[in-house]
């Protein structure tokens, strides 16, 4: 007679990879380098130095990584109050 191992359909669990404490001052330094990026290139279309479609275009990127940021908080900010108000 012959047994096989049963393996479960689920996937198995995985193993968190270590947390970088750094991890939000660098995820705030690159959004403040994209809003730099939109600054410049703003500045060199001013200056006639840059074209209208890279200003444009970086100051888009900006808006869009501004508002990733924003839910990010918003949402880090209701865990926070929802874990705070569970009663123990």
């Amino acid at each position: 007679m012959r047994v096989d191992l049963l393996s479960p359909d689920t996937a198995s669990p995985s193993s968190n990879p270590p947390s970088d404490p750094s991890a939000f001052e660098k995820a705030l330094d690159a959004i403040g380098v994209v809003l730099d990026g939109a600054t410049r290139a703003e500045n060199a279309f001013a200056r006639g130095a840059g074209s209208l479609q890279d200003a444009v275009y970086e100051r888009a990127r900006a808006d869009v990584a501004l508002s990733v940021a924003t839910a990010a908080a918003q949402r880090s900010a209701q865990a926070l109050q929802s874990i705070l108000n569970m009663q123990l």
